[in-house]
């Protein structure tokens, strides 16, 4: 039963979640598809737009959605393209309320918007699930090299993180409060992918997301067939934001998923009149995870995420990236 729904092996099913009201009385709802197989196993969730104006896990959710394989599905997939429909709506990153609702879990049905959102897709979609993926892009101005974000502590989290196939799983238990810390203290292992900047489509994110899904996937046993494995697997537990040390217009020196050394110039810092202010240089060598995509800063603004790895996985990351660097550096088609 699912949103009081009978869903039967072999069938599928859209719903509806009712969440609030809008200030004439309509209702707003998350849709949520649940498709079951005819053979058991287990229950996956996979959420995206948790963030309204991150809209790349949209386009996975979509895609996966259309995927014929389902038909031979084992166990059950709840989806749910747009879980924070308000912000959605206006395409800003948290809801009417200014709250973020991935702040806000596991929430609470007499609390504000955001906190009753938050309960509602923790009863209908957590509780009912064995394992998570939560789809999200940078926030704000910023983009993200695609990344697996994961408790590495736990041995069931760690390895959905390496089922999901990437090339960096980046360590960490999640914000207080955060869906995937959430879930997985309730006992249901959940990782987090993260690629791309809000409010586009990237094709390319969008389909290296829809493999690690569906790796997932097959990881699990709910889907048939290999996974796809990356040439290269490197864990990173510890990075580091580069910040701007003077105000400016930035002209950005690196890209993301670039392996680069201490020392190295990341940007350069320049006034209007097109004077150079000042160099920002990495303070040590590491890969590129992150970065801002708005050319004006303030003295401190984040600049470049950079994630710290050991020598060999520098050197194995350097080969990878001068063998290919489209595949791995500059920017994806947009739609």
């Amino acid at each position: 039963m699912f949103a009081g729904t009978s869903v039967a092996p072999g069938e599928s099913a859209d719903l509806k979640l009712k969440v609030s009201e809008t200030y004439t009385s309509d209702p707003v709802s998350i849709a949520v598809t649940v498709i079951r197989g005819r053979r058991s196993g287990p229950t996956l969730f996979v959420t995206a737009s948790i963030h309204g104006d991150e809209l790349n896990g949209v386009g996975i959710v979509r895609s996966l959605l259309a995927e014929p394989d389902l038909s031979e599905l084992r166990g059950t997939l709840i989806a749910v393209p747009v879980a924070n429909v308000p912000g959605f709506l206006t395409l800003d990153r948290n809801a009417p309320d200014r709250r973020d609702l991935n702040r806000s879990f596991p929430g609470n049905e007499r609390g504000s918007l955001t906190s009753r959102t938050a309960r509602i897709l923790f009863r209908e979609i957590v509780s009912r699930s064995d394992f998570g993926v939560d789809l999200h892009t940078g926030g704000g101005e910023r983009a993200n090299f695609p990344q697996v974000r994961a408790d590495l502590e736990s041995p069931e989290v760690a390895r959905l993180a390496r089922g999901f196939g990437l090339p960096l799983v980046i360590h960490g238990k999640g914000p207080a409060r955060s869906f995937r810390r959430t879930a997985v203290q309730r006992g249901v292992p959940t990782i987090v992918y993260e690629a791309g900047s809000p409010r586009r489509f990237e094709r390319r994110f969008i389909e290296i997301g829809l493999r690690g899904v569906l790796n997932v996937l097959r990881h699990l046993g709910m889907l048939a067939g290999d996974l796809v494995v990356p040439r290269a697997k490197i864990e990173v537990h510890e990075s580091t934001w580069l910040r701007a040390r003077a105000g400016g217009i930035l002209d950005l020196r690196v890209e993301l998923g670039q392996p680069i050394q201490r020392g190295q110039v990341v940007s350069i810092n320049s006034n209007p009149f097109g004077q150079e202010r000042s160099q920002l240089k990495s303070k040590t060598s590491g890969i590129v995870i992150g970065l801002t995509r708005l050319p004006l800063v303030h003295p401190g603004d984040a600049i470049c995420h950079l994630a710290r790895v050991g020598r060999e996985e520098h050197e194995a990351w350097t080969a990878l990236w001068q063998e290919n660097p489209r595949l791995l550096g500059p920017a994806p088609e947009t739609q």
